[in-house]
């Protein structure tokens, strides 16, 4: 049997998902069994340059969804289909193939209104669809899985869960030259990283930024807004005032500003997992984020947590920790302990866990037993 990537991803930004699914799929090319050879399948074009290396064949004609939902089951008809992406073809398991899909959140049912209506009704259908067929789920926290059983009504074992890795960013040289280039002190600022979706809140940061800078400390924030999947908003009122937003950058200079920053800050108010705060614990940055479940659950103790729908509380427990060093001190050293656990090799075992166990093979016994 074959293993099949959907290497839709590589034609697509980079963001938590998508890193997820690059880190994944290196990963599994490296450690899977001879037994089942791995292959990433994807769009045209896409294998042209394929990011990180990532050996690719390139099959089809067609591109995006069209090419995943008509063309790719055709090419994996022979193996296993594994999805990374929250999405998957719904004619494979209609056509009696087996096939894993990783859903990294219920948002589209949790929080609609940080997305398009047209993502949201492509999304709820599609997702309600592939209950009914040999598709197994797969996710990335607890709170994940008891939403989408939930909000899908799939069985306790309908949904399995893996970790997500943070020691990608540790394999890059920082780039140091973004503090310059955007008049970034390192030690006098505070980093906030993310998309600018509603549910990111963003704008939670008003109060924060204005004490901020009353001490001459900047709010750096960095990300974009993805206008295909998330919905239109007003930038202004999205953006905290007064920020240094800077836009979008690269994973080295990601790990330069982590590096440099006083303290990262969190303040979504819904995440199915959260790679930026462990992204941050691993640089030794501080983390402080939102009590939701999620980043509480993946954080553990080595965050400091405030209320997301209360700037002054965001304000009061991010200053703590800006104002003493000594905390920063404990937080950066419980940090680094903390996210130990969190690699892309463990969360890829995981995986192939999965797939052995849901695998069409004439076996009792999961083809990857002890893995984790």
């Amino acid at each position: 049997m074959n293993l099949y990537i959907n290497g839709r991803f590589l034609t697509q930004k980079i963001s938590g998902v998508q890193r997820f699914a690059r880190e994944i799929s290196k990963r599994i090319l490296e450690i899977s069994p001879h037994g089942l050879p791995a292959h990433i399948l994807a769009p045209p074009g896409a294998a042209a340059c394929p990011a990180d290396g990532l050996p690719a064949r390139s099959c089809g004609r067609l591109r995006g969804q069209a090419w995943e939902q008509a063309e790719l089951p055709w090419h994996a008809r022979d193996g296993m289909l594994v999805n990374l992406g929250n999405t998957a073809p719904l004619l494979a398991p209609l056509a009696g193939q087996a096939q894993i899909v990783v859903v990294h959140d219920a948002g589209v049912f949790s929080y609609p209104q940080a997305y398009s209506a047209k993502f949201r009704l492509w999304n709820r259908g599609m997702l309600h669809a592939l209950r009914h067929t040999r598709t197994h789920f797969v996710t990335v926290s607890e709170f994940s899985r008891r939403e989408l059983q939930a909000r899908l009504r799939l069985p306790d074992d309908g949904v399995s869960v893996i970790t997500e890795g943070a020691d990608h960013i540790l394999s890059l040289t920082p780039d140091r030259t973004i503090l310059a280039r955007h008049d970034i002190t390192p030690r006098r600022f505070v980093l906030a990283v993310g998309n600018l979706a509603p549910h990111k809140n963003l704008r939670g940061l008003s109060l924060l930024a204005r004490s901020l800078a009353a001490l001459d400390i900047d709010l750096v924030v960095t990300g974009g807004l993805n206008r295909t999947v998330f919905s239109e908003s007003d930038r202004e009122q999205s953006l905290p005032q007064p920020a240094k937003y800077i836009g979008r950058v690269d994973d080295t200079e990601l790990r330069a500003l982590y590096e440099a920053a006083l303290c990262f800050v969190f303040p979504s108010f819904y995440e199915g997992f959260g790679l930026p705060p462990i992204e941050a614990m691993a640089c030794g940055c501080p983390v402080a984020a939102s009590a939701i479940p999620s980043l509480e659950e993946v954080c553990g103790p080595a965050a400091a947590y405030f209320d997301p729908a209360d700037p002054a509380d965001i304000e009061r427990r991010v200053m703590a920790v800006v104002e003493d060093p000594l905390r920063r001190g404990r937080m950066r050293d419980a940090g680094g302990i903390h996210v130990a656990g969190f690699t892309w090799d463990r969360a890829a075992r995981q995986l192939l866990d999965i797939v052995g166990r849901h695998a069409p093979v004439a076996s009792s016994q999961p083809l990857f037993a002890g893995q984790h």
